[in-house]
């Protein structure tokens, strides 16, 4: 028989498990027995089993724990250990022939547990190999918290190879330990072998099985595969839900249109499947993309006939919609209308509206609803701020850009990278270097690392300056902090060196380029041999046309007219034009820069 009872505490960390065993009807007395064990915080709970009768293969005592906080599935239901779903009596801390083994199991698997939860994944793997070497059989739910956290890292051989180890011990893997493998390879795009993991599964496959593949193939846009993995869900009687069907409409929406999607709709709702608000968002957004927009506001205003009603993504959907094509007054309404019917705004909402009222230089109306925001219990977070600060740089109003940046840090919302790029492009085009480079300074003291297109555009700004030595200062610190620097990078700095007349440096820095193997593109070769032109050196310019030639880099009109120009300026004026007319008829510099080439001779 068996009997789950609560542990007793006793001394010295130890409890006792006490149970009666129940001789056949024709023997009147009891026999009872107690296993002392350790205590573990892990265990709840103990099922102690009698099994068998003595002349059975040594089969004893089968003692194994349950922890209530890992073993109830995503639905609610008690997922079983390895022993109460093992047949002929195998399974977790099976004891044959005396206890101690059991308990040495039973131990094996609260440290691998340990290891897991600590995030010690390389050492619960070794010590997972270990429990099985010694005949140990390891409990599933550590074990698909080992595949889990390997997947997580992109480890997805790792997690495989507990799959195999955990199959091989004799231990049966649950549905949820093969849906955790499956969710990790779609994750990491393998998805060949999670469908090689569908076929072998020892289990059934469950609607979250189908779904996570299917996800997976839609979003690589193989609606037509899915549809096969969709066939094969139904022929073994795995039946699809809502989320099923949504994910298959929203596919079929971006590939075959909504027409298509609508008649999944209808099979949904033929089989007793009944959509939810997010299946009609999704037709709803397809519907908008298509530019049916009048038709979506329809199918928002039908919604509730069909026994759902639509929610704050809903009307976002067609709010941004009417905003990207101008309807404003209509965008207005909507807000309106979702306020009637007590459909709060989020800060989409009002993000939507005051992004398009930003691109359309209405800034104070824009002002107008981020204050308007906190009344109805939103709080503006960057990408509120961000288009207003965008709107004011565009406008060259650097002045009310700070002071609205200011405003963002007194209320509590910290501005992020975008916002800090905005303001750093602007500050550079209006030459205000400098304040760039301050702020640059201390974005790390608050909370924001800068990124390559960061220190790009700072290093762009400080070389159109005349103070590429500043800009070369930034270009050590950016790969001190394990920044990249990119072809654009390298492409302001050899301009800057060249503008300012330091033409062999510029030369020296290109050649530091090729030995670490970059590439230099046709604006650095340009910006070269417009330095050397400068410096009345059209002779070594036109070697670096050579040179750029043979590496593969293609001329452009303006390494033409720069070499044309450069024969001009040393007092080549005939053979300029002569060049120059050569070329034009070759129509490899257009007549129109001809005519702006002729005017600067």
């Amino acid at each position: 028989m068996e009997l789950i009872v609560p542990p007793k505490q006793t001394h010295q960390g130890f409890c006792s498990f006490h149970y009666d065993i129940h001789k056949k009807k024709t023997s009147g007395h009891r026999k009872d027995r107690n296993f002392p064990c350790f205590n573990s915080p892990s265990v709840e709970i103990l099922v102690v089993k009698k099994q068998g009768s003595r002349k059975q293969r040594r089969s004893g005592v089968k003692v194994f724990a349950v922890s209530f906080t890992e073993t109830f599935s995503t639905n609610g239901g008690l997922r079983l250990s390895n022993a109460e779903r093992m047949p002929h009596g195998k399974g977790r801390g099976q004891v044959q022939g005396n206890s101690s083994h059991s308990f040495e199991e039973f131990e094996s698997n609260n440290y691998l547990r340990r290891l897991v939860r600590n995030g010690e994944l390389e050492e619960g793997f070794k010590h997972l190999e270990n429990m099985v070497y010694h005949g140990d059989i390891p409990d599933i739910i550590p074990c698909t918290s080992l595949i889990r956290g390997f997947c997580r890292v992109g480890k997805t051989k790792k997690a495989t190879r507990v799959m195999e180890i955990l199959e091989d011990s004799g231990a049966v893997p649950d549905v949820i330990t093969y849906n955790v493998l499956i969710s990790g390879y779609c994750k990491s795009g393998e998805i060949y072998n999670a469908l090689k993991v569908l076929e072998r599964m020892s289990v059934a496959p469950d609607v979250v099985t189908y779904n996570t593949i299917l996800r997976t193939l839609c979003d690589s846009g193989k609606l037509k595969q899915a549809m096969e993995v969709l066939d094969q869900q139904l022929q073994k009687e795995c039946y699809p839900d809502v989320i099923t069907y949504t994910i298959l409409i929203e596919a079929t929406c971006k590939e075959s249109g909504v027409e298509q999607a609508m008649k999944l709709l209808d099979e949904m709702r033929d089989k007793g499947c009944k959509p939810d608000v997010v299946t009609y968002n999704v037709l709803i957004n397809g519907i908008c993309k298509e530019g049916r927009l009048d038709e979506a506001i329809m199918f928002l205003n039908n919604m509730s006939s069909y026994g759902c009603q639509p929610n704050v993504i809903t009307h976002n959907i067609i709010l941004r919609s009417m905003c990207s094509t101008g309807r404003w007054m209509d965008a207005e309404k909507l807000l309106a209308e979702m306020l009637r019917k007590g459909c709060s705004p989020s800060v989409v909402t009002f993000n939507i509206l005051i992004n398009f009222l930003c691109r359309k230089g209405l800034l104070g109306r824009a002002i107008d609803i981020l204050e308007k925001m906190p009344k109805h219990g939103c709080t503006p977070n960057s990408l509120s701020y961000n288009p207003l600060l965008h709107g004011f740089c565009k406008e060259k109003k650097m002045d009310r850009a700070i002071e609205y940046l200011e405003v963002m840090v007194t209320r509590g919302c910290y501005p992020d990278i975008v916002t800090y790029n905005t303001l750093l492009t602007a500050l550079c085009k209006d030459g205000k270097v400098d304040i760039a480079v301050e702020i640059l300074n201390q974005l790390s003291s608050k909370g924001c690392s800068p990124v390559l297109i960061t220190y790009n555009t700072v290093i762009d700004g400080l070389s159109k300056m005349g103070k590429t030595e500043r800009a070369m200062q930034l270009l050590f610190e950016m790969r001190e902090r394990g920044l990249r620097p990119d072809i654009i990078t390298y492409s302001s700095l050899v301009g800057g060196l060249s503008r300012e007349g330091k033409v062999e440096e510029a030369i020296d820095f290109f050649q530091d380029l090729e030995e670490m193997g970059v590439r230099p593109n046709s604006v650095i070769y340009n910006a070269i041999m417009l330095g050397l032109c400068k410096a009345r050196k059209t002779d070594r310019a036109i070697n670096f046309l050579v040179h750029m030639v043979s590496k593969g880099c293609k001329p452009t009109e303006s390494t033409y007219t720069i070499l044309i120009e450069g024969l001009a300026y040393e007092g080549f004026t005939k053979e300029a034009l002569e060049l120059l007319n050569e070329l034009c008829s070759r129509g490899v510099v257009k007549k129109s820069s001809a005519e702006q080439v002729v005017v600067k001779f």
